[in-house]
């Protein structure tokens, strides 16, 4: 099921949309503002963000500055009653996918959904299992670490998942509790212990470039800091 994270402070129509969209067969996350939106989009994987522009402690246009700085590919609608031409201009050049002023059609708004999560599903190619992390190339799905001038490594499946998990947390923090969950189903003190060895080794891995990092960050979880040599 394709999970959606709907940004709205209008509880009542927002609770509305979250039936409607509900019923029409995706998981929708509510927040009710822009800082509660933000800390959800870090917890967890969305195919697509729908957001209010006009919310209390932080509006939609920042929040899909943060949504597109942490993950760059994730289509955003917004879905606002501010209807000037420079802000519907500003959320196109933000990187909205759509602009749809309120009020609006709800069986247009599904149209407009799945239409840009059927070309997001398209754009999805072998490129994800790709990645460059400093000047190792890790190719996710055949679980290999490459450096020029050094063996090949293959990792195990663990490894992989594990790194895989934290290149898509690049420069950010790749909750513990996500990691455990998703990779070795369940969180609990041995599977964490399990975790740290495979930290260990993904360090030992990656210790040829002094540009990348897997830094512990106490109570949350790790962060895989990579320094981009071009700003060097």
């Amino acid at each position: 099921m394709q999970r959606l994270l709907l940004v709205e402070d209008e509880k009542n129509f927002a609770m509305v949309l979250r039936d409607y969209l509900g019923m029409n067969g995706f998981n929708v996350s509510l927040c009710e503002n822009g800082e509660q939106g933000i800390q959800t989009f870090r917890e967890g994987r969305f195919d697509l963000c729908i957001l209010d522009v006009m919310m209390p402690k932080k509006d939609g246009f920042s929040l899909s500055r943060e949504i597109k700085a942490l993950r760059p590919d994730t289509p955003i609608v917004f879905l606002t009653a501010r209807s000037q031409r420079e802000d519907v201009v500003k959320g196109y050049l933000l990187g909205a996918d759509d602009y749809i002023i309120k009020p609006f059609d709800s069986e247009v708004l599904l149209l407009k959904i799945r239409a840009i999560l059927a070309r997001q599903q398209k754009a999805v190619s072998f490129d994800q299992f790709m990645h460059e992390i400093g000047s190792y190339h890790f190719n996710a799905r055949l679980r290999t670490l490459v450096r020029a001038g050094a063996p090949t490594l293959k990792l195990s499946p663990k490894e992989a998942e594990l790194l895989q998990l934290l290149c898509e947390h690049r420069n950010d923090v790749l909750p513990r509790t996500k990691a455990l969950k998703q990779i070795w189903k369940d969180d609990n003190y041995f599977t964490g212990r399990s975790m740290d060895v495979y930290i260990v080794k993904l360090r030992k891995y990656l210790s040829g470039d002094p540009g990348v990092n897997i830094h512990n960050l106490h109570g949350n979880g790790y962060c895989l800091r990579v320094r981009d040599q071009k700003t060097d």
